[in-house]
């Protein structure tokens, strides 16, 4: 599929839930993020989440804190590569955004701050302090 055939059937809610992995969420964060700035781009994937999640009748796997800090790590890492890259070159740069968002996220937040239902309610700043 290509990257705006993509985005469509996930925005129609036509794409069948296995066809929506993790790797998944990282495509489409990346579409939104290579066509939107990243206020609209984080609205905007944070409603169509929602409504996917709502949709497939499991609206409690959304999590805020998790959604808007993974979308800020693919953010600066889009800025940090080539301007031209493609999704193939920026997946093979980025191999530990799709080891899980944990993985990805652990150097900012504890698994306790993470699995917090604060968290999930709403965004919450990291509570560790990563090295450079």
């Amino acid at each position: 599929m290509t990257d705006d055939e993509f985005a469509a059937a996930f925005e129609a809610l036509t794409l069948p839930p296995s066809a929506f992995r993790h790797a998944d969420h990282v495509r489409l964060a990346w579409i939104y993020l290579r066509r939107m700035a990243l206020p609209e781009a984080m609205r905007r994937y944070a409603d169509r989440l929602r409504a996917f999640a709502a949709h497939v009748g499991k609206p409690g796997l959304y999590h805020e804190t998790i959604t808007y800090a993974f979308l800020m790590v693919i953010n600066e890492r889009i800025a940090d590569g080539p301007e031209a890259e493609g999704w193939d070159g920026f997946r093979d740069r980025n191999p530990d955004l799709f080891g899980g968002v944990r993985g990805a996220l652990g150097r900012w937040y504890s698994e306790q701050r993470l699995t917090s239902e604060r968290a999930r309610a709403g965004f919450v700043m990291p509570d560790r302090i990563a090295a450079g």
